[in-house]
């Protein structure tokens, strides 16, 4: 059992690495606040708030499925930050687009494998692709009107 809280502490410690690793400053770059942005578009320091929580999540419920996802949970995590590099850093949101729509592909086989395997695992990867889902929108729209 102290194992298990082991691996979880770790799994939690990775995501919060992760999520510094693939974050951005979208304020402060001027050619991200040169865009036109939906109106759906959350202000800048909601990112903020919600991806830690997401990464937590997401690594909890990878923790409890990790026999099934364990490499395709990988690759979804590369593809994840791949997307800030995209976007931001080389400022490809074409590029970025085909990624966060191969990101969301991703996810909906990882969650699908998560309901089989752990219901909890499953509930708690929930919020994640929804946002992924709902970032893809946000993504689209620039591609469209800029």
């Amino acid at each position: 059992m102290q194992e298990k809280k082991i691996k979880l502490v770790i799994a939690v410690i990775l995501a919060a690495m992760i999520g510094s690793l693939a974050s951005t400053q979208a304020s402060s770059d001027l050619w991200y606040l040169s865009l036109n942005k939906s109106e759906l578009n959350p202000p800048s320091y909601v990112f903020g708030i919600v991806w830690p929580i997401l990464y937590v999540l997401m690594m909890i419920s990878a923790y409890l499925a990790y026999k099934k996802i364990y490499g395709i949970f990988l690759i979804q995590l590369a593809f994840n930050a791949a997307w800030s590099w995209l976007f931001f850093r080389f400022q490809m949101p074409l590029i970025s687009l085909i990624d966060i729509y191969l990101l969301v592909a991703l996810n909906l086989y990882i969650t699908a494998l998560m309901y089989r395997e752990n219901k909890l695992a499953f509930i708690l990867f929930i919020p994640y692709v929804l946002w992924i889902s709902f970032a893809s929108y946000l993504n689209l729209f620039i591609v469209i009107n800029n």
